[in-house]
This record gives C-alpha cells, structure tokens and sequence, in this order.
C-alpha cells in the first residue's frame, strides 16, 4: 500500500475510533475532557485535535453519527421485532440518546449546533413514519399518525431519570401513548 493510501487509512481508523471512544465517555459523562478522550483512545491529544479543532465539533460529529445510525436501525429493529415491539425498542433507544444529548448542555445550544440537529429532523421523521407504517400494516395503530406528533408526545420519555424508576416511568408512559395510537 503506497505511503500516502496508508496515512489516510490510518486517520481514518483514528477519527473512527475517536468518535467512538467520544460517544461512550460522553454518554459516562457529558463533561469529559477532550484530553481524557484522547488518552482513553490511545492517541495523542494532537490526533484528536487534528480531526476536532474544538470540542463542539467533536460533539456536533458524535451526535450526527448517532443519528445516523439510529434512523439506519429502523430496518434491522424491525426485522428483530414485530412492528408495535420494533416501534418500542427504538424508541427507547431514541430515548436514550437524547439523555445524553440533554446532558450536553450548552454544547448543543450554537448556531451551528441548532443546524445539525435540524437537519437531523427529517431523517428522525421518516425512520417514525416508516416504523408506524409497518404498526398501520400489521393492524396495530391507525394509519392516519403524524409521525412528528408521536415524537412531540413520546419527548416526555427522554425527560425521566435515568436510573430504574425513571425507566419504570418510560416504560408506563409509552405504554399509555401506544393505547392513544391503536385502531
């Protein structure tokens, strides 16, 4: 592999794994340091600099990745699950991520930070469109649902505590929601 195919091949693996480690110590603690992320990474703080001059491009790239998988799960959620089930899965799973994204604070109010989240809108949408159509197709909620009203209604399930009542509490309150979308 010739010298400069395998330095790109390497910042790209050390981005991937920046991002990574990025992910899991900030959903620990929204706090972390970009240092401290450097080193559970294994990297120098100049590698990680290299790729995210500041830290809110490191969190803006975090939260566009989770997104980006969470709106690619859909069909892999629904090729596990029946659809009313595959519907609940993922949006606990939304639910959790959007704990950690709250718990970013301020690093998430920018002007640049409120155009990625934006834009993570309509694909947010589709991937509830197409898991209630899957729900309508299988008879199990009315097929006329605003997608972008379950996910106002369903932002109550992101505001409870993290911890096992606050799950307990997730739990009764999609519960109830999913009762309002039956036919």
């Amino acid at each position: 592999m010739p010298e400069l195919a395998r330095q790109r091949a390497d910042a790209l693996k050390n981005r991937d794994l920046i991002l990574r480690v990025a992910h899991d110590a900030l959903a620990e603690s929204p706090d972390v340091s970009l240092n401290a992320i450097a080193k559970r990474a294994g990297i120098g703080p100049g590698t990680l600099y290299r790729h995210f001059p500041t830290r809110e491009a490191l969190l803006l790239e975090v939260h566009q990745q989770g997104i980006d998988r969470l709106t690619g799960s859909v069909a892999d959620v629904l090729a596990a699950h029946p659809p009313l089930e595959a519907l609940r899965s993922w949006f606990m799973t939304l639910t959790g991520y959007v704990r950690i994204k709250h718990g970013l604070g301020e690093a998430l109010h920018s002007a640049a930070a409120q155009q990625v989240i934006s834009a993570s809108w309509p694909p947010v949408t589709a991937a509830v469109q197409r898991l209630l159509d899957a729900c309508a197709e299988a008879g199990e909620v009315r097929p006329d649902i605003d997608p972008v009203d379950v996910i106002m209604l369903l932002s109550c399930l992101w505001r409870t505590p993290d911890s096992p009542e606050g799950a307990a509490r997730a739990d009764r309150l999609l519960d109830l929601a999913i009762d309002g979308f039956r036919p």
